[in-house]
């Protein structure tokens, strides 16, 4: 980091005079600015809490003091200042340092929060354990924002900090926002606390009034503990939800001012007991196009730091449509001629592309916040009375509410059509993100119908076909960040049949089997091969669940080497799926599985990864050539004639 200050650990922060500490956050917002407009990453959320990071490390003794940055995102600053400022240029990248908290990366990262609102179970319980080994030395800090504070978790969190009454400080950053807009009732009441503040001044007021000094000694410490009790349980017990659980409130502050919030820090050091500091930020803080815009600069590529334009920006429309933009532009067509269709989304509106059908069809879009078990069951009660649920969810997400698919979609049958986003492996953002599991922990549930399409027009006729029919249960269709390819250009729709796929060309001897998209990596192949006078069939299977079997029982007649393909993990996928079949069927073929290993995917660029785990085109060609024992003769097609040709028994 350049500048006039070389920080590499809290303690020389701490060594600084406090004076000097608002230059320190200019330095740190430019080094911030230079280094996104570079190489990219999560943006506004760090910007939003420079003073506050400085203050919290200034105050507080990290990493003997524990403290959980929640959502790791708004970590930048925090990073900086504990030791990785030489090394920032790689965030993001293979091989580089994480762009969330990582235990195994600095001890000063006390706990991973990749996901959202996990930090005050987590502090709780090292506060609980702290109690229990006798340890009273120790501090125990959360930091929770950029909409964390919405989530489920969080709410069950505060119910149990209040029952155990824990020495701990929760430092609430509202700055308003997720990474879309607040939504939701406690978005409102805490707004409701920033812009009325009668109790906190009522409450500044009688302290003040009622404070022992020489002229009014006949005020005991006693009496003015009981008038405060009398504040808080009586006249404006309702007015505070945290007091209400037990938990003492401070605020609303400026999260900006460093001077202040340091000072409140070091006066709650020494308040035994669980505390809430309520601090108001801006996101976006110091970069005016990110405070104008703080949905659009939540994370972003490179881009010019004078002007604010995207650099990506400038590349040519051809390779910008994506699965995302398809998923937006196909429901609101599909929704204008059936008004039964409604989206819902937790906390992912303008990622998911759903922002252009909010604006239009307002009544029938659902940002419900961070809130993925209530998003599904939310999804299951729509549902239930007889409209048609499109649950808009990130992969990684929907780990998070496995039971709610379970018990409250699944078991009942209920039409709930998942767009499952951000399926594979979605690059920088790391292994909490990663979207690996979800073919595997999907394809054991009954009742539900699973797809991932390989080009944008099958995903954009699978949106129509899930409204098109009568659903005896939820369909699942998993779909890559970014883009896609096109078979064919049409404006129309085509109906697919649920559990069929189909043959892209035929071969003699070795068969590729793949499932989405990565089945353009096994096309290209294929085309490759075949230049090379290897005749490599292909085949899409296009659903995991139910598998295609009248297909499979063709494959298996005809070849005697089997390659699955697949953007996910190969333990419990569509690779295992196909060797169940082979079993249960009494075949006999030597059959190879491509696709994520028994390990959290790494960060890096989603081809990187590809290449990474050998499952794209080159680790493909070399695992056929591995396979293959000699020429073959002439068997059909080829690979590069007939590309949307059906199977025969599809």
């Amino acid at each position: 980091m350049t500048g006039n200050y070389q920080i590499n650990s809290p303690s020389e922060l701490r060594a600084l005079p406090q004076e000097v500490l608002p230059e320190l956050s200019q330095e740190l917002r430019n080094f911030l600015i230079d280094h996104i407009a570079t190489h990219g990453g999560h943006f506004s959320s760090s910007l939003g809490v420079v003073e506050l990071t400085i203050a919290v490390h200034y105050v507080f003794n990290t990493p003997k003091d524990k403290l959980i940055w929640d959502v790791g995102h708004q970590a930048y600053v925090h990073k900086l200042l504990t030791g990785r400022a030489a090394r920032f240029h790689s965030n993001r990248l293979l091989g580089g340092i994480s762009g969330f908290p990582v235990m195994e990366e600095n001890n000063f990262d006390a706990f991973g929060t990749g996901h959202s609102s996990t930090s005050l179970s987590a502090i709780l319980g090292m506060a609980c354990a702290a109690r229990y080994k006798g340890d009273n030395s120790r501090q125990h800090i959360a930091v929770i924002g950029d909409g964390a504070m919405t989530a489920g978790l969080a709410f069950e969190a505060l119910n149990n900090i209040g029952f155990e009454q824990p020495n701990l400080l929760i430092i609430l950053n509202d700055n308003d926002m997720s990474i879309d807009a607040g939504t939701g009732a406690l978005q409102n009441y805490l707004t409701d606390l920033t812009s009325g503040q009668a109790y906190n001044q009522f409450k500044s007021q009688i302290k003040k009034l009622l404070s022992p000094h020489k002229d009014r000694t006949q005020w005991s410490i006693a009496a003015i503990r009981k008038i405060e009790k009398l504040i808080k349980t009586g006249l404006f017990a309702s007015s505070n939800i945290f007091e209400a659980l037990g938990i003492r409130y401070f605020g609303p502050v400026d999260g900006h001012n460093l001077h202040k919030l340091i000072k409140i820090f070091e006066q709650l050091k020494h308040v035994p007991g669980p505390k809430i500091v309520h601090c108001v930020t801006q996101k976006g803080k110091g970069f005016t196009p990110a405070m104008l815009n703080k949905a659009e600069w939540h994370a972003t590529g490179k881009f010019d730091k004078l002007t604010g334009i995207r650099l990506e920006n400038q590349l040519p429309q051809l390779y910008k449509e994506t699965f995302q933009q398809v998923l937006g532009e196909t429901l609101i067509q599909l929704a204008q001629h059936n008004s039964r269709i409604i989206a819902i989304s937790p906390a992912m509106l303008s990622g998911s592309r759903l922002t252009a059908m909010k604006q239009l069809m307002p009544n029938r879009v659902f940002d419900v916040g961070i809130c993925e078990q209530h998003a599904i069951t939310f999804s299951a009660g729509l549902a239930a009375d007889g409209l048609l649920p499109f649950c808009v969810i990130y992969s990684t997400f929907l780990q998070r509410a496995y039971d709610q698919l379970i018990h409250d979609v699944a078991l009942q049958k209920l039409p709930v059509v998942f767009c499952i986003d951000r399926a594979g492996v979605v690059g920088p953002d790391g292994p909490t993100h990663q979207g690996a599991f979800d073919i595997a922990f999907l394809r054991c549930i009954p009742n539900i119908a699973c797809a991932s399409p390989m080009t944008l027009t099958d995903f954009k006729n699978l949106l129509f076909t899930a409204q098109d029919i009568t659903l005896d249960g939820p369909l699942a269709i998993r779909y890559p960040k970014g883009p896609g390819s096109r078979e064919k250009q049409s404006d129309k729709f085509t109906r697919l049949e649920i559990g069929k796929g189909k043959r892209l060309c035929s071969g003699q001897d070795i068969a590729i089997l793949s499932l989405g998209p990565v089945g353009q990596y096994a096309q290209d192949a294929c085309n490759e091969l075949l230049r090379e006078g290897m005749q490599v069939g292909h085949y899409d299977l296009r659903f995991f669940k139910p598998l295609d079997e009248a297909l499979l029982h063709e494959v298996f007649q005809s070849y005697s080497y089997i390659i699955t393909v697949e953007d996910g993990c190969i333990a419990g996928g569509v690779g295992t799926a196909v060797l169940e079949f082979m079993a249960e069927h009494g075949y006999s073929a030597t059959l190879k599985r491509l696709g994520l290993p028994d390990t959290f995917a790494v960060q890096g660029t989603q081809r990187q990864l590809h290449q990474l785990y050998h499952y794209d085109k080159q680790a493909i060609i070399a695992t056929v050539r591995q396979l293959y024992t000699g020429p073959l003769e002439s068997a059909g097609s080829g690979c590069s004639l007939k590309p949307n040709e059906s199977s025969p028994n599809s």
